[in-house]
């Protein structure tokens, strides 16, 4: 039996009240709120995060692949998953592959795992934006999720296994966007919907027959896709009641494009039972629907933490959300601009840079960041033992709040923080409001972009406050 071993989620801690749209621009901003990456985040970077919660929430999982799906990649002509696979400490001998370009390639790269071998790690990301006052930056979200596709095992049992996949497929252009552009194109929508439900009316019924069950039988369904009416139309159609209709959380995160089909499958997870079934129906550029059985080991191993709360988290203005998105070009700090990382010392310093990888002397014990050859303790010299401190908390020592350096999002607040078993690393805070940041207050790593300049992502480690997850 192959199916899903293990997942994690993430959604960036700000918020957009979708009122402070129609109070800036007068046009309909809807209610309730949708998520926003942060600055310092893109798709990779989210990736990271949702990665990271799955694994940790399965610690034996090795992965043999990994698969990145995204219709926003940071780079084109560069494989975007390496960076996922290095910052999360991968072999070397981890497959690393792209799946970008459209919110189907998120359904494409989940099947391809359930179909292929090994443990696979699907991440699946996303960051959707349009122009200001249109649909787009209304209604979408930013999020990832990951999902650990292996064979059931003892270490790993199967928490849901798929029993039925089906696809239609037909060409169509509804909604599109040319390399460059800031945002997608979208046709009227009541051509969108003529087009999508009956795809998802054959896709769904095909499914329902190869499980041998009908749509009363499923406890849990989940439209996805980033026609809402389409998906709303769709429901009523094939017979979803509404107590089994997974809130698709548009009220409090947006649609997550890409990511969404797999952060709804996590939030179904996190409130099913066992032996249940779950349709997940995904509605982009035609329909893919799986119909997963859970198992009985799913309740004793749903994970106990988030990497990112789907409620909550802090408000952004809308002024800052233009800025970050690239649509309101402000007056930047009179200081130099930075400079892009060079290539080779990046390679070279690869586990520091990416996997945030320290040292620790076998002689006396001290730990040391960035990882050094000669201890500063005890001058013992090439005794160092390799240590990852990406997962292990920290508490902040003392702090400045630096208003004159460079950022999209002034001031730049920067930390000493004291590391859980020794080490001292000098760092700057994110998701975090410079007038609240006090000494003593623990802090997480997560894995950012500092900056990007002459078309480099320069990506690092910062540290944000320890939230309640939810």
């Amino acid at each position: 039996m192959r199916g899903l071993v293990g997942y994690g989620v993430y959604v960036p801690y700000f918020r957009l009240d979708r009122k402070a749209i129609a109070a800036a621009l007068g046009a309909p901003g809807g209610a309730g709120t949708r998520s926003v990456a942060s600055y310092d985040e893109d798709t990779t970077s989210l990736g990271v995060e949702a990665a990271r919660a799955a694994l940790r929430a399965a610690p034996v999982a090795r992965p043999d692949a990994l698969f990145f799906a995204t219709s926003l990649p940071a780079y084109l002509d560069k494989t975007n998953a390496t960076a996922i696979h290095a910052a999360l400490g991968l072999d070397a001998g981890t497959l690393a592959c792209d799946m970008l370009g459209s919110v189907r390639s998120g359904a494409g790269a989940l099947r391809a795992a359930l179909q292929g071998g090994g443990l696979t790690l699907v991440v699946h990301a996303d960051i959707r934006t349009g122009l200001p006052g249109g649909g787009g930056e209304r209604d979408g979200g930013d999020g990832a999720a990951a999902l650990l596709c292996a064979d059931d095992s003892r270490e790993l049992p199967v928490l849901a296994e798929p029993v039925a996949h089906a696809s239609a497929t037909a060409e169509f252009l509804e909604r599109w966007r040319v390399p460059g552009e800031p945002a997608s194109h979208q046709w009227e929508e009541r051509f969108g919907e003529h087009a999508y439900v009956p795809l998802g009316e054959a896709a769904v019924t095909e499914a329902l027959k190869h499980a041998g069950v009908t749509a009363p039988a499923i406890h849990h369904w989940i439209i996805a896709g980033p026609h809402t009416r389409a998906a709303k139309r769709l429901a009523a159609s094939v017979g979803a009641t509404k107590g089994t209709v997974t809130d698709d959380l548009a009220a409090v995160v947006g649609n997550t494009g890409t990511a969404h089909a797999a952060l709804l499958l996590a939030q179904a997870l996190d409130g099913a039972a066992a032996d249940q079934l779950i349709a997940v129906v995904s509605l982009a550029d035609g329909c893919d629907v799986t119909i997963w059985r859970t198992t009985a080991a799913l309740p004793g191993r749903r994970p106990k933490a988030r990497a990112g709360a789907i409620t909550g988290g802090g408000p952004v203005s809308y002024q800052a959300f233009l800025t970050w998105r690239g649509f309101l070009q402000r007056e930047p700090p009179r200081r130099p601009d930075p400079e892009p990382p060079a290539a080779p010392p990046s390679r070279r310093a690869e586990d520091w840079k990416f996997a945030f990888t320290g040292s620790r002397c076998q002689a006396c014990g001290a730990r040391h960041l960035p990882p050094q050859r000669v201890c500063v303790k005890c001058h013992a010299m090439d005794r160092m033992a390799p240590e990852r401190l990406a997962d292990v908390p920290a508490t902040i020592a003392t702090f400045t709040v630096d208003r004159l350096a460079y950022s999209l999002s002034p001031p730049v607040v920067a930390a000493v923080i004291d590391f859980e078993g020794g080490g001292r690393f000098q760092c700057e805070l994110t998701d975090v409001d410079p007038a609240a940041v006090r000494i003593g207050d623990r802090v997480e790593m997560t894995f950012r972009r500092l900056f990007t300049a002459h078309g480099v992502h320069n990506y690092f480690w910062k540290a944000r406050p320890v939230r309640p997850q939810v």
